[in-house]
């Protein structure tokens, strides 16, 4: 799920558990970090490649300036600014998006990540 000759997990999450019915088949498991727990899927049909999962939270620039700071070459987004507050949005080597958002007129809540993850 990761591009070749990565280590690590880069958004700071915890691997809770892996399953494949036997070895050499799609990977199913669930990550999480704070509240936030997440699925993934390699199975096909769980999903359409480029989808995107929406989720609101409190710290996006605190968690922007965590992935920064780590130097990840393949994952360096950007804040966006609009009507419903901040956002940064998350894209995985198969085009899927996680868009996390601090809602508020300015998004600077100063609050610690709370339940991201990728």
């Amino acid at each position: 799920m990761r591009p070749p000759g990565v280590t690590g997990q880069p958004l700071g999450c915890t691997v809770d558990w892996e399953h494949r019915f036997e070895a050499g088949m799609p990977l199913y498991t669930q990550v999480s970090r704070g509240d936030l727990v997440l699925h993934l899927s390699e199975h096909h049909g769980d999903a359409t490649p480029g989808s995107t999962v929406y989720t609101e939270l409190s710290g996006v620039r605190a968690l922007h300036a965590e992935l920064a700071g780590k130097g990840y070459p393949y994952l360096r987004p950007g804040l966006e600014q609009d009507e419903t507050g901040t956002t940064l949005t998350l894209t995985d080597p198969f085009g899927n998006r996680l868009r996390l958002t601090e809602r508020g007129a300015d998004g600077r809540s100063g609050a610690a990540p709370s339940g991201t993850c990728g």
